[in-house]
């Protein structure tokens, strides 16, 4: 599932060749992907209208439109935006096209099926979307050793499944909640009341750095974007524990492990984060 930098790359994409542009159309090939407010009052909404900008909150996007709507989207598992000519072949799983004033079309594809659509009106609260039960942004001020230790010292939980609570730090998923508590170098199975108070200390340090540093390996140009269909510019060479597991910890060599936290893969370095 595309997580905070990999969401934060397609709002970079898009942002710059949506803003200004009138949606002229829109077909919903699978009108199921527009969960909220159904097919036709979406497409009544939406057409007509220009695109002001493009903004992120957590893992969903935010389209922000003249008419003072806001079109918000999540990719969940496997859905890609992409805006392309016309005269591109309409590939398979492609579920929705926007059709744009200057001839180009913006798609959504997704195989899986789990993306959805939802369409506010002006000052209408979002409250179907799941935005409004999202907890603060990884580089919010707010982010401190005393936040963490409100919403999570003293319970059992381990400190990955913590992390992986939208409601608590929104954007943070499987793959970079374990580079940060690599980073950290706690143990991802450690239980959040077992941590210490200087251990909530470096968690405040290291979330925002770490998913700011993810955020800027994961830079590509539109074209580039595009002739990647939307998913090849990922940060796998840079991860350090995520999907390596039995290959050498970058900081002591020690083959990486893999475990299953709450139902999820979770790697990382026996050494560098003892369990203890």
């Amino acid at each position: 599932m595309p997580e905070l930098p990999e969401v934060e790359t397609v709002r970079r994409v898009l942002a710059p060749q949506l803003c200004g542009k009138r949606i002229t159309g829109l077909i919903a090939v699978r009108p199921q992907v527009l969960a909220f407010p159904g097919a036709e009052q979406f497409r009544d909404g939406v057409v007509g209208t220009s695109f002001e900008a493009v903004d992120r909150r957590g893992k969903f996007l935010l389209f922000r439109l003249r008419n003072l709507r806001t079109l918000t989207v999540h990719l969940r598992m496997t859905g890609t935006l992409l805006i392309e000519p016309p005269e591109n072949p309409v590939v398979k799983h492609t579920h929705v096209i926007v059709a744009l004033d200057d001839g180009r079309q913006l798609r959504f594809t997704d195989p899986r099926r789990f993306g959805r659509f939802w369409l506010t009106g002006a000052g209408e609260p979002d409250t179907v979307s799941g935005v409004h039960r999202l907890g603060i942004e990884p580089d919010d001020p707010r982010l401190t050793s005393a936040y963490l230790q409100r919403l999570f010292a003293g319970r059992r939980k381990a400190v990955k499944e913590c992390l992986l609570e939208q409601s608590g730090i929104a954007g943070i998923g499987n793959i970079y909640s374990d580079e940060i508590l690599f980073a950290a170098r706690i143990h991802p199975a450690r239980s959040a009341g077992s941590l210490s108070g200087g251990e909530w200390e470096v968690l405040a340090v290291v979330i925002p750095v770490v998913m700011a540093y993810y955020v800027e390996k994961n830079a590509i140009s539109p074209d580039d974007y595009l002739a990647g269909r939307g998913t090849d510019y990922r940060n796998t060479p840079f991860l350090n524990v995520y999907g390596r597991a039995g290959e050498p910890c970058r900081n002591c060599g020690t083959p990486l492990q893999r475990t299953v936290i709450g139902g999820r893969s979770s790697c990382f370095c026996p050494v560098c984060q003892k369990p203890g």
